[in-house]
Formats: C-alpha cells, sequence, structure tokens
C-alpha cells in the first residue's frame, strides 16, 4: 500500500488549502486514520482522526472549527480541508492509514504517507 499526500504548499495567514491522501496498491481493507503533522524541532502530533469506518471525527484543539476531514472510499482518498491558516500551522503534513491483520483488531500494521509540506506566511 501506498499513501501519496497532495495539495501542501505556500499560503498567507487566512488562507485555505485542501490537501489529499491517496491510497494505491493494495487497499483491500485498508482504512485511514487520520492526518498528522510536524512542525521544525517538534514532534509529530495528531492533527485529525477519523473512526473505523468514518463515522465521526476527532480534532485537536488548536484546529477545531477551522480543519476539516473526510473521506471519499470510491477514490480510496482522505482530505483535509484547512480554512483560517495560521503561522503555527505550517508543518509538513502526513497521512496514516492502517488493515487490521486480524479480525479483532489486535494486530494491525499501519501506513505513512510521505508527507506535503505546508507554509504559512504572516
Amino acid at each position: 500500500v501506498q499513501l501519496v499526500e497532495s495539495g501542501g504548499g505556500l499560503v498567507q495567514a487566512g488562507g485555505s488549502l485542501r490537501l489529499s491522501c491517496a491510497a494505491s496498491g493494495s487497499t483491500f481493507s485498508v482504512n485511514p486514520m487520520g492526518w498528522y503533522r510536524q512542525a521544525p524541532g517538534k514532534q509529530r502530533e495528531l492533527v485529525a482522526a477519523l473512526t473505523s469506518g468514518g463515522g465521526s471525527t476527532n480534532y485537536t484543539d488548536s484546529v477545531k472549527g477551522r480543519f476539516t476531514i473526510s473521506r471519499d472510499n470510491a477514490k480510496n482518498t482522505m482530505y483535509l480541508q484547512m480554512n483560517s491558516l495560521k503561522p503555527e500551522d505550517t508543518a509538513v503534513y502526513y497521512c496514516k492509514a492502517e488493515r487490521w491483520l486480524s479480525p479483532s483488531g489486535a494486530v494491525r500494521m499501519y501506513y505513512w504517507g510521505k508527507g506535503t509540506l505546508v507554509t504559512v506566511s504572516p
């Protein structure tokens, strides 16, 4: 399974970007999990998450009301709509997916994309 992020770039504060995470290869039973980001000198953090099946979403407090995570199962693609961007949103954004290797989910395999850079200027 390969995950490829796209949609990053340079935007002014207050602007918007839409990130995409496209899955390819053997995508059977692979579920998108969410978006993470890593700013320079900081640890990678969870930004937005999808529950199994995409029935609900969770966001880190700093992006609530500004970011929206979604998925298109037909396209094997997950999205992150980012509005009202702030300079502190500057980071490399990564998507993550999982595949359950056992019916209970006790054994799982995780997949990461290589990331897309988002830079927000003041």
